[in-house]
């Protein structure tokens, strides 16, 4: 037996025996009762082991459903800042009737799995918001690439944004200066002017109140979407997605 299958099977016996509290004191049992009703316990889940299995599932969909409704309220408290910080990149439509937000960073392989079958949904559906979250939470690369990829949207607006959020996201080895100033001169900018701007505090704040959210929102981890009220972490292929979408479409 596993130790998750041990764990449940004392989850079990704990439940069996608190459930009747009216009828069964162990308490006020002896210990030759106490042992004999351990043992019955014990023989009824050898005899019968799927129950094991079936408490542990109960177990999880518990737990997964009080995350999911933790999840809502913390999407509403957040609301303005998700949806409407001022800052983040809007792609799609941005008159969709659903909005999809992601936290996303450059140097996450798990983000550049995502990021073609986001792309894919876009097109295949074009009644949808996105909201894309500069969220670099690992290592060094990932911030130059988050700075330099919101400095090219302070500068130059959303159309050259996409352009290097695109890029970055193909980009094969680390964001170094060679790298940016290639990218930067690829779609027309000053890179002289876009480097200089990595490091301004406009770009630290953006920064910091991305973080500062995903903090709030209980986020460690990238990929993570918001699809209206419901928080997803990790990838989605495009299937799956589209489903999320059609129930939100449906549940209204």
């Amino acid at each position: 037996m596993t130790p998750k299958q041990r764990f449940a099977s004392l989850f079990v016996a704990a439940a069996l025996a608190a459930t009747p509290a009216a009828a069964l004191d162990l308490g006020a049992m002896t210990n030759a009762e106490r042992a004999a009703f351990g043992a019955e316990v014990r023989a009824y889940l050898m005899e019968n082991p799927e129950v094991i299995l079936e408490a542990v599932q109960a177990l999880e969909d518990r737990r997964a459903a009080a995350q999911a409704a933790a999840d809502v309220n913390l999407v509403a408290d957040n609301a303005a800042a998700l949806f409407d910080d001022g800052f983040s990149w809007v792609g799609g439509n941005p008159d969709g009737d659903i909005t999809i937000v992601e936290f996303s960073d450059y140097r996450c392989g798990f983000c550049r799995r995502a990021h073609p079958e986001v792309a894919a949904l876009l097109e295949t559906d074009g009644n949808i918001r996105l909201i894309m979250k500069e969220f670099p939470i690992l290592g060094e690369a990932s911030t130059v690439a988050s700075r330099f990829a919101i400095a090219t949207r302070q500068l130059a607006g959303s159309d050259a944004y996409k352009q290097v959020h695109d890029t970055l996201m193909a980009l094969e080895g680390d964001p170094t200066s060679v790298a940016l100033r290639r990218i930067a001169s690829e779609i027309g900018m000053d890179a002289d002017a876009v480097l200089a701007r990595m490091d301004a505090p406009e770009v630290s704040r953006e920064i910091a109140e991305t973080q500062a959210l995903a903090q709030r929102l209980r986020i460690t981890g990238t990929p993570t979407f918001v699809f209206e009220d419901e928080l997803v972490r990790g990838f989605l292929p495009y299937d799956r997605m589209a489903e999320i979408i059609e129930e939100k479409r449906a549940a209204r």
